[in-house]
């Protein structure tokens, strides 16, 4: 397989290698915006002319494979590992644009989230706690959260003695663990080989968890069926703005993929395979959060029956809401030993644990 050239990426190339930017956005050749700590801030930078910034895009999608001429948006990856989305006139009329999402070449432990008030202490036990229990985890949040960064702390905390299969589209994910099979899907004129068939591919593969970077399609269904036939612990994140909006976004991405599947069976499908969503949002300031954990438990007269663990207290922080968890007896059973007063507001961590 032939590697991929370096690019020469003019006025963008001191953005590309700065630590503190995530996103670069080119509006047009001479708008240049970037993601700055959370910020969406407007750069000095800019091409010498349009030209240039074409000869940019061009050389991209033609060092990616990407024929220019049979379409208007373009998605891949650059040869440092970072995401690309590139729109054509005459989707963007005024111009062509180009949005980098940076690929982040540091891996977070949960502690290092702790220090950058991502979440609290009690927060990462908790979840840490959880994923060694096999707990089944969806991280739910609008773009820009940190899902997917967040699906690799979480993915450092699975015990090295298990099997791991991810499946993306883009690679995102940064496996450190010794037994983990990375698949990324397929898309070429000739050939796809979609999200579903990777997750079809996976079960083949004797996994015992799989981790999904994003359900966005039909493969949902084929998540929680493998979920809920012995794999157990697994994980993927989804777009929504609530944690609760991410069990319907589940839901409606099920029945357009699988419109004859019943709803019901749909939802006892999500209740019985997944126990937690984990909700992310991005403040006013530019801070990425933990603002909810929710525990499933389980469904009642067809609904979803739910209860959250952690949300917001009056003082902005992220704190048990004194509702003790069902899952805490799998926990247990697991060899945590947390106790119900783990979950009261008023007792510290190292009281309750």
């Amino acid at each position: 397989m032939t590697a991929k050239t370096t690019l020469n990426y003019g006025p963008l190339k001191s953005l590309l290698q700065s630590d503190e930017m995530s996103e670069v956005m080119v509006n047009s050749w001479n708008k240049v915006f970037v993601e700055h700590k959370g910020l969406l801030v407007q750069t000095a930078a800019q091409f010498i002319d349009e030209r240039e910034f074409q000869d940019l895009i061009f050389s991209i999608l033609l060092n990616d494979k990407k024929d220019y001429s049979k379409g208007y948006s373009f998605d891949g990856t650059l040869p440092e590992g970072h995401r690309y989305n590139i729109t054509l006139p005459p989707l963007t009329p005024k111009s062509a644009t180009l949005t980098i999402r940076k690929f982040s070449v540091k891996s977070y432990t949960l502690q290092d989230l702790v220090r950058l008030n991502f979440m609290t202490d009690k927060a990462a036990d908790f979840l840490k706690s959880a994923i060694e229990s096999r707990l089944t985890i969806v991280v739910s949040g609008g773009t820009g959260t940190g899902k997917t960064s967040f699906l690799n702390s979480l993915a450092r905390h699975i015990p090295d003695d298990q099997r791991i299969v991810s499946i993306e589209d883009t690679q995102e994910l940064k496996p450190q663990h010794p037994n983990w099979i990375h698949m990324l899907t397929v898309k070429r004129e000739n050939q796809n080989f979609t999200a579903r068939d990777c997750l079809v591919n996976a079960l083949r593969m004797r996994p015992d968890r799989i981790v999904v970077g994003e359900c966005r399609g039909p493969e949902a269904f084929d998540m929680l069926q493998a979920i809920n036939t012995g794999h157990e612990g697994s994980m993927t994140t989804v777009h929504a703005n609530s944690a609760v909006d991410c069990l319907s976004r589940l839901e409606t991405l099920i029945t357009l993929g699988h419109g004859d599947i019943p709803l019901k069976y749909i939802r006892s499908q999500m209740a019985s395979g997944i126990d937690l969503v984990v909700q992310l949002k991005r403040q006013s300031n530019g801070l990425r959060q933990i603002v909810e954990i929710l525990e499933i438990t389980g469904m009642s007269n067809d609904i979803i029956s739910r209860s959250n663990i952690f949300e917001m207290n009056k003082s902005g922080q992220l704190d048990v809401t004194g509702y003790v968890p069902r899952c805490l007896t799998v926990m247990q059973a697991a060899g945590s030993k947390y106790k119900s007063q783990y979950f009261d507001p008023k007792v510290s961590m190292n009281k309750a644990g």
